[in-house]
């Protein structure tokens, strides 16, 4: 098990991510104390406010120095903290297996997934993972310890990228399943249509969910670095091309600028967080940028 750990996590990415806490933007649902300041108000940690005392209130709570300056009894409330709840959702549709070694998709996709699950089970939040391309193939329900990890691993272990993706339909299902607020993270290289994903994308933000799609693609697919005879195989529709390069890279580059400003607009209509990441790039720098990013959204 500790062979196929390793596969997924990135030892350099852990090492740089050590010390860094992932919050949620916004107040967080979780039934564990945890760190994040949740929206349910009770008697410990941190002083909220004050509201009137009712019979039946305990004393204990009372401010009884407010008491001998207004002549009337107010309880002291304070913020509780709780955990949170992250669901990765991992597109693991053919398209998915484009790229070779450290640069395939997929490979790429489940190891950011993974090394994020690990940190946020670190600092004692709770994470789950689904895998998707038609539909919603699997989901490991939340956890929060190390049993966790392994089982996670254990599915993405088993997973055989080969079906079409219709990631609406299987997040749309996901949203269904998940009833409190949580974290969402999408891993896909998002080759679909942007409206499509837009019901789904409401969905989950009508339940308050914060969503962030994180949309991987190989330098192939992003500078579309062919040249010369290529011969095109559909990984999601049967048939193949040969093409001249360096004849359709223009339209194809044209194309994807076209896709991207479309995903970008639903996601600014939806306030849905987008990520674009380079699978031709180190995962632990694309962690640690995210991580900077979402650090500062925070603190702001």
């Amino acid at each position: 098990m500790a062979s196929i750990l390793t596969r997924y996590l990135d030892a350099e990415a852990l090492n740089r991510l050590s010390g860094r806490t992932i919050e949620p933007q916004g107040l967080a649902l979780g039934n564990l104390a945890g760190g994040h300041r949740s929206p349910l108000a009770g008697f410990a940690v941190e002083f909220a406010g004050h509201r009137e005392y009712v019979i039946g209130d305990d004393p204990r709570h009372v401010d009884w120095r407010l008491y001998y300056t207004r002549d009337k009894l107010f309880i002291k409330q304070y913020e509780m903290e709780t955990n949170f709840v992250c669901h990765l959702v991992l597109d693991v549709s053919a398209s998915m297996k484009y790229g070779e070694g450290e640069a395939n998709k997929l490979s790429y996709a489940a190891k950011l997934a993974t090394t994020l699950a690990y940190a946020i089970i670190r600092q004692n939040d709770k994470v789950s993972l689904a895998t998707a391309d038609e539909a919603l193939r699997g989901f490991i329900p939340p956890g929060h310890t190390l049993a966790q990890m392994h089982r996670m691993v254990e599915h993405l272990n088993a997973v055989a990228p080969e079906r079409t993706t219709r990631l609406s339909e299987a997040l749309i299902e996901l949203a269904g399943r998940s009833g409190r607020r949580a974290i969402v993270m999408v891993f896909s290289d998002l080759f679909a249509e942007p409206d499509e994903l837009e019901p789904a994308l409401q969905q989950l933000r009508f339940r308050d969910h914060e969503v962030v799609l994180f949309r991987v693609l190989h330098p192939d697919e992003r500078e579309f670095r062919l040249d010369g005879m290529t011969k095109f195989l559909g990984l999601e529709a049967e048939g193949e091309e040969l093409a001249q390069a360096e004849d359709i890279r223009a339209g194809y580059l044209a194309a994807l600028a076209e896709q991207t400003t479309a995903l970008q607009e639903v996601c600014r209509r939806n306030r849905v967080e987008l990520v674009d990441v380079d699978s031709g790039r180190p995962a632990a720098e694309s962690l640690v940028d995210y991580l900077d990013r979402r650090s500062r959204l925070h603190r702001r």
